[in-house]
């Protein structure tokens, strides 16, 4: 009897530990590409902000100093952080919302619907730099045709990305110009939900401000919640607009010898992102540039994470 238990317990083994590498075959290439690209890349950045290191000499321990430095005596630090959360609060909520008006609309469109489509898409196709360069020509204080139509309406013409406190309403219009990827998104997800729902809240007396608080929002919050939280993550990650639109705001487009400091005018479009570069590529200080890339990575993992705790806000607030 007992050898017979034994034998169980040794074949349920041998069978528990068969399928543990099943499973591990199946995972690895995850496990690979987790390893390569994040745990790696995470543990290097960590150790590396703890180091001094310019690249091409020995690492050397430094401590805390790198952390302090950027904290305390890096000027450009702040003023970054403050620029970037205010993009990931405004910027976000902006694009979502009209993203979703815009997808509203076509939705509703009986004659033309494609040509719309198109014509909302097609921004969003631009290549980035090429899409900046046109914008800051087009909002060209003196020259742009924005402001030469603004004057002839006797309307104050602001500076957009020469005055600092437009630069970053200027790079929100620019946004929104290319938010034809969420427009498509929501465009799913509106023509996906159930036209009874629809037919049973009209039956009800719903008004349309009714139907798309109860109806339309909970039915789509899912498709909300990935736009924002993908927003809030590219937002962390904005770096080319910003840099581009700050060159040539400033006049300084390219070429030898030509020195340019991020954040123009007046460190009001600085990320972030534009200090990982500073510091690591013009600088030569990849300690200080590991800590910028920390702070940036938790930002995004607090972010997301609150976001996705308050994810059933939407469909809370709709069956209220």
């Amino acid at each position: 009897m007992t050898t017979n238990t034994a034998n169980t317990a040794n074949t349920l083994r041998a069978k528990r530990r068969a399928s543990a590498l099943r499973t591990a075959a199946f995972m690895s290439p995850w496990i690979v590409g987790f390893g390569v690209f994040f745990a790696y890349p995470l543990v290097s950045t960590v150790y590396f902000s703890l180091m001094r290191y310019d690249g091409f000499g020995v690492p050397e321990f430094r401590g805390l100093d790198n952390w302090a430095y950027v904290f305390q005596d890096y000027p450009l630090f702040w003023p970054a952080l403050r620029n970037t959360l205010w993009l990931v609060l405004v910027m976000v909520t902006c694009r979502v919302v009209f993203g979703l008006g815009v997808g509203l609309i076509v939705t509703r469109i009986r004659t033309g619907a494609g040509v719309f489509r198109t014509l909302f898409y097609l921004p969003y196709l631009a290549p980035p730099v090429a899409a900046t360069l046109a914008f800051v020509f087009l909002l060209n204080p003196g020259t742009g045709p924005v402001n030469s139509v603004l004057e002839g309406l006797g309307v104050p013409a602001p500076g957009w990305f020469t005055d600092s406190a437009w630069s970053k309403p200027a790079l929100t219009a620019l946004a929104l110009w290319g938010v034809g990827d969420l427009m498509v998104i929501f465009m799913a997800a509106l023509l996906d939900v159930p036209k009874e729902q629809y037919e049973a809240a009209e039956l009800d007396g719903a008004s349309a401000w009714q139907r798309f608080r109860f109806v339309t929002l909970p039915n789509i919050s899912p498709i909300v919640l990935f736009a924002v939280v993908t927003g809030v993550i590219q937002s962390m990650q904005y770096y080319t607009q910003p840099l581009v639109a700050g060159k040539v705001a400033s006049g300084i487009i390219g070429g030898s010898g030509q020195s340019f400091e991020p954040g123009y005018p007046d460190k009001s479009t600085l990320t972030l992102p534009q200090l990982v570069y500073n510091l690591g590529f013009q600088r030569f200080d990849y300690g200080s540039a590991c800590v910028v890339a920390l702070v940036l990575f938790a930002l995004a993992m607090a972010c997301t994470a609150l976001l996705m705790r308050r994810r059933g806000g939407l469909i809370q607030a709709g069956e209220r």
